[in-house]
């Protein structure tokens, strides 16, 4: 089987995990964006910090860390993952503006080679607001263990542009579309893909399109089903 998801806590599951067994690390973990204040980090929703319907993809966990807390819980979980990839493993994580510098302190507190940061343009059409600048884009945060793998490789962009429903509808709140995430693949060395906050799977599916393996967990019943589905179909 060339693939495989956990339905398990990320940190757990991955201080679990044995040394050096995976070969890149993609991932879109909880932002707990806007949680400076307590009625945001108590409120019972995530959705609702990011969608108009709440009703309308299951809810998720994780989205109640102040800025304190979510530094800390980021480098236990990048600090276990770590020791999980093989030397050279190139490491792409995603985040918001709120969290960028967090996640960027982060990875390096982790061990990782912070190496720069990626915008995700999601176009014109996200989150217009009148008066203000448009909250257009989120990043990802790209490094490695150690040596880059692909000194020789092509250049890469150094923004992705594409539109949060671009190639099918979202599966979940925060689901990325699905042609960014098989450029991102396009990055990884041949092998296994790690993703310990798998979501509706999008990096997994990517991951089988591209002839890769694939292995993550994602603790929410709801989207596990959602993620085993989409990569059964593809497998």
């Amino acid at each position: 089987m060339n693939w495989q998801l956990f339905q398990q806590d990320a940190l757990t599951w991955l201080n679990d995990q044995s040394d050096e067994q995976f070969d890149a690390l993609i991932t879109d973990p909880p932002y707990s964006s806007g949680g400076l204040h307590s009625g945001t980090r108590t409120a019972g929703s995530a959705n609702s910090k990011y969608i108009n319907d709440p009703t309308l993809y299951p809810e998720f966990s994780g989205e109640n860390r102040d800025q304190h807390s979510y530094l800390l819980w980021s480098v236990l979980w990048l600090t276990a993952a770590f020791r999980t990839l093989r030397q050279g493993a190139p490491v792409m994580v995603f985040i918001d503006w709120r969290q960028l510098s967090v996640m960027i302190t982060a990875i390096q507190a982790a061990g990782f080679t912070y190496r720069g940061c990626v915008p995700w343009d999601k176009t014109e059409a996200c989150r217009p607001m009148k008066g203000r600048f448009r909250q257009q884009a989120e990043f990802i945060l790209w490094g490695s263990k150690g040596e880059w793998h692909d000194k020789d490789g092509p250049t890469r962009p150094g923004v992705y542009r594409f539109a949060v429903n671009a190639g099918g509808p979202k599966l979940h709140t925060t689901g990325k579309p699905l042609p960014l995430m098989d450029a991102l693949v396009q990055v990884c060395p041949a092998g296994t893909i790690l993703d310990p906050f798998a979501g509706s799977g999008t990096t997994g599916v990517a991951a089988l399109r591209a002839g890769r393996r694939f292995v993550g967990c994602e603790r929410e019943a709801a989207y596990y089903d959602i993620a085993s589905a989409r990569m059964a179909k593809v497998a």
